[in-house]
């Protein structure tokens, strides 16, 4: 079934997941608009605006992991999944 591009299951998934986010991030923004709050940057931020920062960095924690050759990658991921709480959180 994915043949065409040569992907793999993971690969798929991980580009399934970033829609399903755009798309429930747009439904959000639509259903309740939100005001920019300024958080520890200083600049003021949407759900959206984290939302590129967390993918942003999370795709340089992946690069760093892969870089250093840490294994096994799936603890990138809770790393990931940490950043990202603290970037909604205080950003």
């Amino acid at each position: 079934m994915l043949d065409w591009m040569a992907w793999t299951w993971p690969t798929a998934t991980f580009f399934g997941t970033i829609a399903v986010l755009l798309i429930l991030f747009t439904i959000l923004a639509r259903r309740y608009p939100e005001t920019p709050r300024a958080g520890v940057l200083r600049i003021e931020t949407t759900r959206g605006d984290r939302l590129f920062i967390t993918l942003l960095g999370s795709a340089f924690i992946n690069l760093i992991w892969l870089g250093l050759g840490l294994e096994p990658q799936y603890w990138a991921l809770v790393v990931c999944l940490v950043y990202a709480a603290a970037v909604f959180r205080w950003v």
